[in-house]
């Protein structure tokens, strides 16, 4: 079994790196150097813990350039759009940093004369971190950050077509001052990555990606009673109803469909619009999807770029063949992709209609450049088509009355709703999904459950 994995450049087939898969005995040596450094990291203050992590997100940001080349060459995103995700890890770290104050401190109950009650969050130990290469260096901080703050040690897995970003954090944290130890990276085959999870250095797990590999860490950390929180992806619906600003939802709604090539846990993959506006909104969709045509993403006028590989392209478009075969029609006219690479990972945008849900384009994640639209004749049936899925992870509503849009959104079954928004992560919020979209929590108060223990405290004087 070869002993080195190649990074290889969807944009071009071209090698970006080779690295070499972690030893046995380099695995056994994070550990013990991750159970060494937590012990001393969790007896820092808050404050110290957070001072650092400040330096962090500024010498971060000031990688901005390099980061972005990074994440371009490795999975392939139009250049244009790096320094979005760089500004997105310093939003979010900064909420976090924020919001960590009040979530670990203590909470003080009813004192009496002889009695003191409060309860502490208390570090887990040693955070494993199973992260994808979607949104490489977004999807880590989410959990990243509360962890580290915690007083938690981190030892970080990346997907290896982005394994060059956990090099990254971990040597931006360093220059910023973080301990020897305290967060660390290992590139792993998965099923290395696998018995890991089973290792008593090992106390708890955050995973992002399939829900096939996610039934395995669940079943890998079966028995151990280790808090894991997984985060499954989704098949996101929209309701665009009839009394929504149909221009904006038509622009918004392309985007969040095309953006990243597709590539996003919550990205729109289900669009159902009343009759009543259906006609217009899909003329507005034609003419705002032709500035997707995919182009080389290191050109700066690149709006959609490659998708990871060969196989994923392979799946979308098997997955789009079918449902045509079964009599979805193609809103958009195929175009020439002769000049780019012959790579076979550059797909054409493209929405369907005519669409059911007995198709499997309508029920299985597509994870590429494309969604099916169809028409719908009430709230009621908008409701019930985009809770008929085994995915809750986010989903969205397109109209101008608030109050009738927050009614239905307490009946869609998701971990969020937006209202004239979508693909989005708002740091104040928690992220969480319902059905198989997962379990656990990132971002707000809440994301700090994931990452603590409660330990209750009731001190008696005599």
């Amino acid at each position: 079994m070869t002993q080195e994995f190649s990074i290889i450049s969807p944009a071009d087939g071209s090698v970006v790196a080779t690295r070499r898969y972690a030893s046995d005995a380099h695995i056994s040596s994070i550990l013990e150097q991750a159970n060494v450094a937590k012990k001393e990291w969790q007896n820092q203050s808050v404050s110290t813990r957070s001072d650092i992590l400040h330096r962090f997100i500024s010498v971060f940001s000031g990688k901005s350039d390099e980061i972005s080349k990074a994440i371009s060459r490795q999975m392939g995103r139009p250049i244009r759009f790096g320094p979005g995700e760089v500004a997105g890890v310093v939003e979010r770290a900064t909420k976090m940093l924020a919001v960590g104050k009040t979530a670990l401190t203590p909470q003080y109950h009813e004192t009496e004369d002889t009695i003191e009650r409060y309860i502490e969050r208390e570090p887990l130990g040693t955070i494993f971190i199973i992260a994808p290469w979607n949104y490489p260096f977004l999807t880590v901080i989410n959990s990243l950050i509360p962890a580290l703050l915690a007083g938690n040690s981190v030892i970080i897995k990346h997907s290896s077509y982005t394994a060059l970003c956990a090099e990254i954090l971990v040597d931006c944290l360093l220059e910023a001052g973080l301990p020897e130890g305290v967060c660390q990276y290992l590139h792993l085959r998965g099923v290395t990555a696998e018995k890991l999870l089973s290792a008593p250095e090992i106390d708890g797990v955050i995973f992002t990606g399939s829900v096939a590999i996610g039934k395995r860490v669940e079943a890998a950390t079966a028995g151990r009673f280790i808090p894991v929180g997984l985060e499954l992806g989704g098949k996101d619906a929209a309701y665009v109803r009839p009394d929504a600003n149909i221009a904006f939802s038509a622009e918004n709604l392309v985007e969040g469909a095309l953006f990243n090539s597709g590539q996003s846990c919550c990205g729109i993959e289900r669009i159902y619009v009343h009759s009543d506006v259906y006609d217009d909104f899909i003329g507005l969709v034609t003419h705002h999807a032709e500035a997707f045509r995919p182009g080389l993403p290191s050109l700066q006028e690149t709006l959609m770029g490659p998708v990871i590989n060969r196989d994923a392209a392979i799946n979308i478009q098997d997955q789009l063949n079918a449902a045509l075969s079964q009599g979805a029609r193609s809103l958009l006219e195929d175009a020439s992709v002769s000049h780019l690479p012959d790579t076979d990972t550059y797909l054409q945008p493209q929405f369907l209609l005519d669409v059911t849900h007995d198709m499997a384009f309508m029920q299985e994640e597509t994870f590429g450049p494309n969604a099916g639209i169809m028409k719908v004749s009430s709230d009621e049936e908008a409701v019930a088509l985009m809770n008929d899925s085994e995915f809750g992870l986010s989903a969205s509503l397109w109209s101008s009355d608030k109050e009738a849009s927050r009614a239905l959104a307490r009946q869609v079954e998701a971990g969020t709703v937006f209202l004239n928004r979508c693909d989005y992560l708002d740091p104040a919020l928690t992220w969480s999904g319902q059905k198989n979209s997962g379990r656990g929590y990132s971002l707000g108060e809440y994301g700090f459950l994931q990452v603590t223990r409660p330990k209750s405290y009731h001190l008696r004087t005599i």
